[in-house]
């Protein structure tokens, strides 16, 4: 009977009802997530947002999910899987209540705060699960468990695309109430597994030594810089903060970190930004394109979530041939054509681009996660979600306000030359709004003065504003060319090394053993 550690191997049945639950609690994460992108035009509507105020939403959506899956790593070996997925679920059901009574600013931002916790929350617990589930065949099952994710971008985008857009958005959030009430059912009866690092006998410490100070001050840098910005606090105290974690840290483990695993969290940060931080804003930035062909803009999204779902489970064939690598790299340079494409598309083209774009993304994420995996087993939990973790805040801080932040300030410039070029007062009328953002001061249009506008004003700032969103994705495309040049180096840098190669711990153990 074949084990869990053997080649082709699948877990008996009470391990794949675990998997089952695994990725309904993965499902319920997109749903929130796509919900959100979905409403977050009507917000900006109801509630006289700014686009750099609905980036700040979109961003919390994603950069808390650090907090909760960076602690929750530290301890999930301690207090229990189970545990922290009850945590979980009740972060999902009381931000679904807040969001769906929110009054303001304040009310969403709180709601999607709490959302991400709980995200977080779930992949701190499954992606660990699941890499210990299959020792040896990490990537291609991480690819299968994050199908989940596309897969919830879908089912979630198309029920609430089929509402119409005349239903209140206040029933598309309620939505996310359903897969939520189906994991916290399936998990009740489950067991889970010790994670690998456990069961090999590595101990704590070296678990944290595979992260190292150098980990510690790039997760913690912008972990601490991002509540630094939303709760106000002076720079010296950011600084501070960092410098005693990192140093006390640092003390403890007497380790700088793996070097190649500081890499991949530096590579983190654009991956995320390429998937996350667009996906943030697909749905915003292609509104006019889509409605000048009479598609709602959400369809984007959803069909390119519909082209990672499928592929997702194809990823075992591929990365056996062309190693994780190798898969990251080509789905770099797809992803900054499919980009690029987007940002001149219109018509028919636009169904193009998004294709090539979905061809793209599709591997990202998890890929990154099994590579983490393959290389870094003594890390166990933490590694693995310590990726994951900045992934997310770096989707949340850089990925989704850069591209607001984009936008305002092409609106602003775009307006004040159009006003010295026809002697117009456009700005001083429309763009008086004085903002604040993590990356710096700027001026966004009013919209409550702006729905007073004269038809031909009124014309000349959508037309601006229009371009603007485009200008934004063509800025993006920077971050997947970057990528490919690091998946590039990597490669190289492995061939060097006679190829590119799992680490097995059982197997390390043995060898130990025999050289005794």
């Amino acid at each position: 009977m074949p084990t869990n550690d053997s080649p082709g191997s699948t877990p008996h049945r009470a391990d794949m009802k675990l998997f089952y639950a695994c990725f309904v609690a993965l499902v319920t994460t997109s749903f929130g997530f796509i919900l959100r992108a979905i409403s977050l035009p009507e917000w900006g509507t109801t509630f006289n947002l700014t686009q750099t105020q609905l980036g700040e939403i979109a961003g919390v959506g994603l950069w808390p999910f650090a907090i909760s899956i960076v602690l929750f790593s530290l301890i999930i070996d301690k207090i229990g899987y189970k545990t922290a997925m009850i945590f979980a679920f009740l972060c999902h059901v009381t931000s679904a209540i807040l969001t769906i009574f929110a009054t303001g600013y304040w009310m969403l931002y709180i709601g999607t705060f709490i959302v991400a916790l709980g995200n977080g929350t779930v992949e701190a617990v499954v992606n660990p699960v699941v890499a210990t589930m299959f020792p040896r065949q990490k990537t291609k099952w991480l690819n299968i468990l994050h199908a989940a994710w596309p897969g919830g971008l879908v089912l979630g985008g198309i029920i609430a695309l089929l509402m119409g857009p005349g239903t209140a958005w206040e029933y598309k959030i309620a939505l996310i109430l359903l897969p939520t009430l189906a994991y916290g059912v399936m998990m009740l009866a489950r067991k889970f597994p010790l994670n690998e690092r456990v069961q090999a006998g590595v101990s704590y410490k070296e678990m944290l030594q595979e992260v190292g100070a150098i980990g510690a001050l790039i997760i913690v840098a912008l972990i601490v810089f991002q509540l630094g910005a939303v709760f106000a606090w002076p720079t010296a105290l950011n600084i501070t903060l960092i410098l005693v974690v990192t140093i006390l840290f640092g003390w403890y483990t007497r380790s700088l970190g793996q070097p190649l695993f500081i890499i991949l969290l530096l590579i983190m940060i654009p991956l995320a930004t390429t998937e996350l931080g667009t996906d943030s804003w697909i749905t915003d930035l292609m509104t006019p394109a889509m409605t000048a062909i009479g598609l709602q803009a959400g369809w984007v999204l959803v069909y390119t979530s519909a082209i990672m779902f499928v592929l997702r489970f194809f990823a075992g064939p591929i990365v056996h041939k062309v190693s994780p690598l190798g898969l990251l790299a080509i789905c770099s340079a797809i992803a900054a054509g499919g980009l690029y494409m987007l940002s001149f598309s219109n018509g028919v083209m636009i169904l193009v681009a998004a294709t090539v774009y979905g061809l793209g993304k599709t591997f990202f994420w998890p890929t990154m996660l099994g590579l983490v995996a393959e290389r870094f087993p003594k890390g166990g939990a933490l590694t693995l979600n310590i990726t994951g973790g900045l992934g997310m805040i770096a989707a949340g801080v850089i990925g989704a306000g850069i591209l607001g932040f984009i936008q305002d300030k092409s609106v602003d410039t775009k307006i004040k030359a159009y006003d010295q070029t026809h002697q117009t007062s456009i700005h001083s009328t429309y763009v008086t709004e004085n903002k604040t953002s993590f990356f710096g001061d700027y001026q966004a249009l009013d919209q409550s003065k702006l729905a007073q506008a004269n038809a031909q004003e009124l014309e000349t700032v959508t037309a601006i504003r229009d371009g603007a969103k485009k200008d934004a994705l063509r800025y993006i495309v920077a971050f997947p060319l970057l990528m490919l040049v690091c998946y590039g180096l990597l490669i190289l840098y492995f061939r060097s090394r006679g190829g590119y190669k799992a680490v097995m711990l059982q197997e390390e153990a043995v060898n130990a053993s025999h050289e005794l």
